[in-house]
């Protein structure tokens, strides 16, 4: 198949420097990075989670940006044929085609070697987030995000349905991940919601970054497509975009989203915060977050328990909680001059925010201890569980594991036995890669 289109919106002209940037050589670094996403968002729907077996499906598919008179083309050859109805694009896919474009020319010309101090990165995060139109300052303050796995059971994903239509009815907007299962459900719900009180401009962010967009394609609900850098500056917009968020069942990502906003928020500088935090599934799910609230209490402690609520099978009570919460969110982003967009006066120390590459000397070095601040023991937790991420779904990071084996992950005797005991009951539940599967581990856990 071979096809040519128009960019949605302002992508459709492009400066001379840009069209031969994306020209160079189809073997350039950019060239690559801007083919791989592409492919992404066309493959959206598939049924795999290997990002290295989409890359190897596709391996003569190819895009180049046209110069043209009045403006470009973007030229397809060999597209996912699911990407099409009749011929034409699915005009949700093209517009996220068009966001593909307008985020990695952005960053590639802004950002070629990305700051350093935390922030020149918060900044860059901002300037990013504007650019793709994502900070709306006259729009009303409302964005609830979302995370949860990509492999959930049916009746959870139906849950997660349930909680977005809840919110839609009370005109949150939805942000997650923007992949399926958890990411797609709350968005799916919210639609009816909006549809209801006539709502038609409700918002569905996906944010994502490169090496996970293959294994999680933008659901066909999002509306508004954000690529970010990395996962650090992707955790960080979840973060200072949101208002409140919701953590449904999940896997190893789950669990990494869920250590990075409890370690900012133990950061002494943000005791005063208001983010209302939500964990809730249905009542088959009890189990799973028992699991997951026990490892946090003998991880990081009590203080860490109380910056989350759990809700078991009560969409509607997690709506009006988060609804609740947002009058306390906006009181104390009044009292203290931040903006109800982007919140600027949260602190994120650079462990959070320095990207950190999952290989194999990088995982085995991770210092996993008691007599760490509590703070820095959720930082490294937690890139224990990007790693882990990385193994399962990542491209490099299948490549690394096929290469070298598992990650040899090590520490504190007790932290690694209640990592073992909660890694082993994600795969029990299927939740570290789709149903149908099989599940070989890319970690083994070596108690110290």
């Amino acid at each position: 198949m071979h096809t040519q289109l128009n960019p949605v919106g302002n992508m459709n002209l492009l400066s001379q420097t840009e069209v031969d940037q994306l020209q160079q050589s189809v073997s350039s670094e950019l060239h690559q990075l801007y083919r791989n996403c592409s492919l992404a968002v066309l493959n959206a729907g598939s049924n795999t989670d290997d990002a290295e077996e989409i890359y190897q499906k596709y391996q003569n598919f190819q895009i180049q940006v046209l110069r043209r008179e009045r403006g470009v083309k973007i030229d397809l050859k060999n597209p996912p044929t699911h990407a099409f109805v009749d011929d034409k694009i699915i005009r949700g896919i093209r517009e996220h085609l068009s966001a593909v474009l307008r985020d990695i020319l952005f960053i590639h010309n802004r950002y070629k070697i990305m700051p350093g101090t935390t922030e020149e990165i918060t900044d860059a995060t901002f300037d990013i987030l504007r650019n793709a139109n994502a900070i709306l300052p006259e729009s009303e303050p409302s964005l609830i995000t979302c995370w949860g796995g990509h492999s959930i059971k049916h009746n959870e994903y139906k849950y997660t349905k349930d909680v977005g239509y809840q919110l839609g009815l009370r005109s949150f907007n939805i942000c997650t991940g923007c992949g399926p299962g958890a990411m797609k459900g709350p968005m799916k719900g919210a639609t009816i919601g909006h549809a209801k009180q006539r709502n038609k401009d409700g918002r569905y962010i996906g944010l994502t970054e490169p090496s996970i967009i293959a294994a999680e394609p933008p659901n066909p609900i999002v509306n508004e497509l954000l690529i970010m850098p990395d996962i650090e500056k992707r955790l960080e917009a979840f973060v200072r975009m949101s208002h409140g968020i919701v953590i449904f069942p999940g896997g190893a990502g789950t669990a990494e989203e869920l250590l990075y906003i409890l370690g900012i928020m133990l950061n002494e500088k943000n005791k005063d915060q208001q983010l209302p935090i939500i964990l809730t599934g249905p009542a088959s799910a009890s189990n799973y977050f028992n699991e997951i609230d026990a490892f946090i209490s003998a991880t990081l402690g009590k203080e860490a328990q109380s910056l989350y609520q759990i809700i078991i099978d009560d969409a509607p009570k997690v709506a009006r909680e988060l609804k609740s919460g947002l009058a306390k969110v906006l009181n104390h982003r009044k009292n203290t001059g931040d903006s109800f967009h982007f919140n600027w006066s949260l602190v994120i120390e650079k462990d959070f925010q320095h990207p950190f590459e999952p290989n194999h000397k990088n995982m085995a070095a991770i210092n996993i201890d008691f007599n760490l601040p509590t703070a820095e023991l959720a930082a490294n937790l937690r890139r224990i569980f990007s790693g882990i991420v990385a193994g399962n779904v990542k491209s490099g990071g299948i490549k690394a594991i096929r290469e070298f084996g598992p990650f040899e992950i090590s520490g504190n005797k007790k932290i690694m036995s209640l990592m073992d005991k909660l890694l082993a009951s994600f795969v029990e539940q299927q939740r570290m890669k789709l149903p149908g599967s099989e599940y070989i581990p890319c970690y083994k856990v070596i108690e110290g």
